[in-house]
């Protein structure tokens, strides 16, 4: 597994922007994926997640619900997150993971692959 995200930019306060996620070595159709930040200067945070499977489940962080949706295309090979209504504070990298397991959970811990990062900078 090789994960490599893109999409990340500067927008605007109440703008939207898109990241992806794909695994270069293969495909994400057994893994359990999710996105992470990290914020300047603190640690990493848990942003959402989705299992594995055609019926995937999703669970996102408090401060994103109803803003931000992941979802994945199995035959692209691809997961997203969606970023809607974007405030000043949720200025950071965002990272991609992935596990070879049905549900990673909501800790970085749960996620043995991880891409590079993609800065997303909200400008008030």
């Amino acid at each position: 597994v090789q994960l490599v995200e893109s999409g990340g930019g500067l927008v605007q306060a109440g703008g939207s922007l898109r990241l992806s996620c794909a695994n270069s070595r293969g495909t994400l159709g057994r893994l359990a994926l999710a996105w992470f930040r990290q914020p300047p200067g603190k640690e990493r945070e848990f942003v959402a997640a989705i299992t594995w499977g055609p019926g995937s489940d999703t669970d996102y962080a408090d401060s994103v619900q109803g803003r931000f949706t992941i979802s994945k295309d199995n035959t692209k090979n691809m997961v997203f997150l969606q970023m809607d209504a974007l405030k000043s504070e949720d200025t950071a990298v965002y990272l991609c993971a992935a596990q070879e397991t049905w549900r990673g959970g909501t800790r970085p811990q749960g996620y043995a692959y991880w891409g590079q990062g993609t800065q997303v900078t909200v400008s008030s």
